[in-house]
């Protein structure tokens, strides 16, 4: 490691930054010196407002990849090097329109149910239940269940925890799934080669992110079912399922930890309520046609 992306990390550890973030910020920074091929500490002000209009124009990368990497720039070149350009300050990544993927109550469940190893299978059931990021989901610990008052506390990003209510099978989904492995800590233990939970062979991490998309996109191809989604898919998935079940819209954003109830509204575009009162309009507009 250079003494450089030492003394980066070093800050943002100073500022409480999460290791996430801190991975994000770095990996931004990284990018940028490759893209020159020269360290970044060597870069001119042009050379980032030409890479900015790189990312925007020719690789066309979505608003929060843009976002990440202005983040993480910005943090690198005002706090590590103490150098404060105009440009920083004025780029914006452009707002998208689109609206997220969501899959039915039945595409859920087949896809669920197509999830052959256990420790993914309960892991991704968990994320869709309780409306949780991948990684919220994939960290889970032992203690962070409250069956006595069905609650499951979340260490969300930014060091925002919250808790979320718990329905029974999800309760007695976790605990029988715990049973076959008992890891003091984790609650969805990494398996080994041999599908086994590292907490039976000995005191290993929690199963990592990629290793659940993997099993995600391989249910998906499973079912045959043709949209684009992926594991976020289940957190906008219970948001809108919650919405069409007449759930509160602020209390949908207390369990999904959403810092603005904008966000949240997302979903309100989702529902098949929303969808629904278009169908008699429409139909008329095509009479006669």
């Amino acid at each position: 490691m250079t003494p450089l992306r030492q003394r980066m990390i070093e800050d943002m550890q100073l500022r409480g930054f999460s290791a996430r973030t801190q991975e994000c910020y770095v990996a931004a920074v990284r990018q940028l010196a490759a893209h020159f091929h020269t360290r970044p500490d060597r870069l001119s002000e042009e050379d980032l407002r030409q890479y900015f209009l790189y990312l925007a124009n020719e690789k066309k990368v979505a608003r929060a990849t843009a976002t990440i990497a202005l983040c993480g720039i910005k943090f690198f070149y005002e706090h590590t090097l103490q150098q404060h350009w105009t440009t920083l300050r004025f780029v914006r990544p452009a707002r998208e329109k689109k609206l997220p993927v969501v899959l039915s109550r039945d595409e859920v469940r087949r896809i669920l149910r197509e999830v052959r190893i256990p420790v993914y299978r309960v892991c991704l059931t968990t994320i869709y239940a309780c409306g949780l990021r991948l990684l919220e989901g994939a960290h889970l610990q032992v203690p962070d269940v409250d069956g006595g008052r069905m609650l499951l506390h979340i260490h969300g990003k930014g060091k925002k925890d919250r808790y979320v209510p718990l329905a029974a099978p999800t309760v007695e989904g976790l605990r029988t799934y715990w049973r076959t492995h008992r890891s003091p800590v984790w609650l969805f233990p990494a398996p080994t080669r041999h599908g086994l939970p590292h907490a039976l062979v000995h005191n290993g991490g929690p199963v990592t992110r990629s290793s659940l998309q993997s099993a995600f996109r391989r249910a998906l191809r499973r079912t045959g079912i043709a949209k684009r989604a992926h594991v976020h898919t289940l957190r906008h998935s219970y948001a809108t399922h919650l919405l069409e079940a007449g759930v509160n819209l602020r209390i949908i954003q207390e369990n999904l930890g959403h810092g603005s109830a904008r966000t949240t509204q997302l979903y309100t575009h989702l529902t098949r309520e929303v969808q629904a009162t278009l169908t008699d309009p429409l139909n008329q507009l095509m009479q006669g046609l």
